[in-house]
């Protein structure tokens, strides 16, 4: 067949619809491009042979393809071990400058959600009450034509505004295929996720001047101060911050020092973690500073002043005058109560000195510090140490990123704020949203339930979901078009952060479509073809493999990266193979010339004010502080069981919610680990087991993230509890952004039967050495 491009509906030669083709396209990988890293020894092909195998044998012939990861938003690059066309073991892909052969647990999971038994195997339409989980299975021809008619219906009736639709984070061709689609339809984009980077977004604009989120050169540093970023956890790349700090660590040892064994001139990296609570990553540092949550910004002005008087025209003048060490020690106390913090002046003077002296030093921040009612200006302080010590664009300091390779090709998409979805659930609950769009957006377990989501989605008049999988939300739908998983579909991502490279990843399909579903973008393709109109103009690709081909063209006219051919069909088919594009040598980072930085420095210092929790801590609250699960992640994996059982690193608790308390808080509620106890606030409560940790602060509750799904399969379905559904609608003051850390709760013993926490630990309870009430390493620097 030869593709037309500037076809109509008739997009294929010979009279066959794009809607055809996309029937033909469902049942095929062919494009895909065996990997050229991992061909098995010459031997093994011999002793292997396919041609001298019985008829009745088979064969065990194994390929490799090189794809993308899409287990979380880090943009990781794969390669598949595929044999008789199924998936069998997914690996990093060595040559890939992100991950460099490395992947996570989420990543191997790939596997499990691919054959997994819930997946929903053809288009349903609904059959019972909304929210009843009744569906009944129709075929394509039946789902499009509803697609199609429901777009056009709206459109004709001029409410085509009135249209809304819902995605997670997208980047790369998928951001510009849902971009141009809702722009030419004149529908609203919105984007949901719970943890969004907005506030370290905006002081990244602040301070630095760009929109693409920098690189934080761990590995090249010696003094790391990280402000509540759990790197080592699930915080932004995970693999790629764990390969760094690994190198981190090894001082002499590291590529391109002087080896010297028995006499080292480059000690190991040094960390100091600050953050409210005792995390992966502050299980791993050289010293663990607890701060009251929502103080953490006034540590990083507290360092500034002193490093600011150190470094004279390095910040406006005076302009952290006001943050004194002692200041600062005494506001910390007093948001402290009782508690005891290792953060006083002297400590203070002590990080600004390392900081300064022992370089190159990084400041990194976010997570929780970006999650509080002031978290931009607390992210903007953060990140201005950096350019208070001189190590932007250094070595082990902040390298800005290049913008994207591929001209209007977006990062990533814009995040959408909380007045936003707010304004979204009013529209709902007043008529005036005609038909509702999702995919890979579970509002109804992943949105606040003060926000009110779940209710007002009750009163849309019609819900489509592109999902495989019956979560929360598409439980909901009223039509399921089920779309391909990465494994079976065609698909791009541009890294963000990249390690300092122009970098685009492919991502093929490696086996044959499971079940009876379709592409995402091939959806839309179709779906725009059949509006017509302007629809169909901006969108005018036969498929989503051409749309990616087009991209892959504008690659190729660069002449330059890891893949350079004159020919596209041999570029295309390298491109395929290596698993990407990337260019880190012909291009420079961009500069940085601290102009920037003075006014936003003083605009933190000016606009900074206390994190709002709705008034002053009373005796009998404590803070909630919500942590994303190191695999279950906000609850996205919470079908897979390999990700269930993949334990918590400072609990190794698995498979449930529970709730983390200072051994202190539980003498004094009468509770040990395993006994039920209450976490109230003013938006909702749940009733979750204890976990006694004497690295919890006696002010803090500490809770997972990840369970409480309503539906979501075998393994998710009514399995823990939602600590979502606590938050207080709170949103940070300079992007909007949930304010996901701003919430405080009462907590008290329920008297329901303990039950025995399952956890790698077995029935070893932890302790805290020489009886302090917070753990600390007390190792200087």
């Amino acid at each position: 067949m030869n593709l037309t491009a500037n076809a109509d509906t008739a997009s294929v030669t010979g009279g066959v619809t794009r809607r055809q083709f996309l029937q033909t396209m469902a049942a095929t990988t062919a494009g895909a491009a065996a990997f050229t890293g991992c061909r098995p020894p010459q031997e093994r092909l011999m002793i292997e042979s396919r041609v001298t195998l019985a008829e009745d044998i088979t064969t065990g012939y194994e390929n490799w393809f090189a794809t993308t990861c899409q287990q979380c938003g880090a943009g990781c690059g794969t390669i598949v071990r595929s044999i008789e066309g199924r998936a069998k073991k997914i690996e990093g892909n060595p040559d890939h400058p992100l991950n460099q052969g490395k992947l996570c647990a989420r990543g191997q999971a790939s596997v499990q959600a691919q054959y997994h038994p819930d997946r929903i195997q053809g288009p349903l339409k609904r059959s019972g009450d909304r929210g009843s989980g009744k569906f009944e299975s129709v075929t394509w021809d039946e789902a499009l034509d509803t697609l199609v008619g429901q777009l056009r219906s709206v459109r004709q009736r001029g409410r085509a505004s009135d249209v809304a639709f819902v995605t997670g984070p997208l980047r790369a061709h998928r951001a510009m295929l849902v971009d141009q689609f809702t722009k030419s339809y004149g529908a609203q984009w919105l984007t949901w996720n719970t943890f969004g980077d907005a506030p370290l977004r905006e002081a990244t604009r602040r301070v630095f001047g760009q929109a693409a989120l920098p690189y934080f050169d761990i590995r090249n540093a010696r003094y790391l101060l990280s402000f509540g970023a759990d790197f080592l956890g699930p915080w932004i790349s995970q693999v790629r911050h764990n390969l760094d700090y690994g190198i981190f660590r090894q001082g002499d040892y590291r590529p391109g020092a002087n080896f010297r064994p028995r006499q080292k001139s480059t000690p190991r990296g040094y960390l100091v973690q600050v953050d409210s609570r005792f995390s992966a990553t502050a299980a791993n540092a050289d010293e663990w500073l607890w701060v009251p949550p929502g103080t953490e910004g006034l540590v990083a002005l507290g360092v500034a002043n002193v490093l600011a008087a150190q470094n004279a025209g390095a910040a406006p003048s005076g302009a952290f005058d006001a943050y004194t060490p002692d200041r600062v020690a005494g506001d910390i106390k007093t948001a402290a109560g009782n508690t005891p913090t290792a953060v006083n002046a002297d400590k203070i003077r002590q990080l600004a000195g390392y900081f300064g002296s022992k370089r190159p030093g990084l400041a990194i921040g976010g997570g929780s510090v970006g999650a509080h009612t002031n978290g931009t200006d607390a992210l903007t302080a953060v990140l201005g140490l950096n350019v208070l010590a001189g190590n932007v664009g250094q070595p082990g300091g902040v390298l800005l990123n290049p913008p994207s390779a591929i001209d209007g090709l977006p990062a990533s998409s814009t995040p959408t704020s909380l007045s936003d979805w707010q304004g979204f659930a009013n529209r709902l609950r007043s008529g005036n949203t005609q038909l509702v769009l999702l995919k890979d957006a579970d509002l109804v377990h992943g949105a606040p339930a003060a926000l009110g989501l779940t209710d007002a989605l009750q009163k849309a008049p019609f819900i489509i979901s592109f999902s495989s999988f019956m979560d929360d939300t598409t439980a909901m739908a009223d039509l399921i078009l089920p779309s391909h998983l990465p494994l079976e579909d065609w698909g791009d991502d541009i890294p963000e952060p990249a390690p300092g490279a122009q970098i685009v990843t492919v991502q093929q399909p490696v086996v044959r479509p499971e079940h009876d579903t379709r592409g995402f973008g091939d959806l839309l393709l179709v779906a725009a073809a059949e509006l017509g109109g302007p629809v169909k103009d901006a969108l005018n690709w036969p498929s989503f493999k051409d749309m990616l081909r087009d991209g892959a063209r504008s690659l190729q006219n660069l002449k330059r990266g890891s893949v350079n051919d004159s020919d596209f069909e041999r570029f295309w088919l390298r491109f395929l193979q290596q698993g990407g594009w990337w260019d880190d040598s012909s291009i420079s980072r961009p500069t940085f010339s601290g102009g920037a930085a003075g006014p936003a420095l003083q605009q933190a210092v000016s606009s900074f004010r206390p994190a709002d929790f709705g008034g002053a801590l009373n005796k009998d609250e404590k803070y909630l502080v919500l942590f994303p699960h190191n695999t279950l992640g906000l609850g996205e994996n919470a079908h897979l069981p390999w990700m269930q059982a993949t334990p918590d690193p400072v609990t190794s608790a698995v498979w449930r919610t529970w709730a983390e308390l200072n051994p202190k808080v539980a003498a004094e509620l009468g509770v040990m680990e395993g006994d039920i106890i209450s976490v109230a606030s003013s938006q909702g409560k749940i009733e979750v087991p204890v976990f006694v940790n004497p690295a919890t602060a006696p002010d803090v509750v500490a809770v997972p993230l990840g369970q409480g799904h309503r539906q979501y399969g075998q393994w998710a379905q009514n399995r823990g509890k939602n600590p979502l559904d606590l938050l207080a609608v709170r949103a940070d003051g300079a992007t909007g952004a949930l304010a996901y850390a701003s919430t405080r709760v009462r907590i008290s013993k329920t008297g329901n039967p303990r039950i025995q926490l399952a956890k790698y630990e077995g029935q070893v309870q932890p302790f805290q050495i020489e009886g302090e009430e917070v753990a600390k390493v007390t190792r200087q620097a």
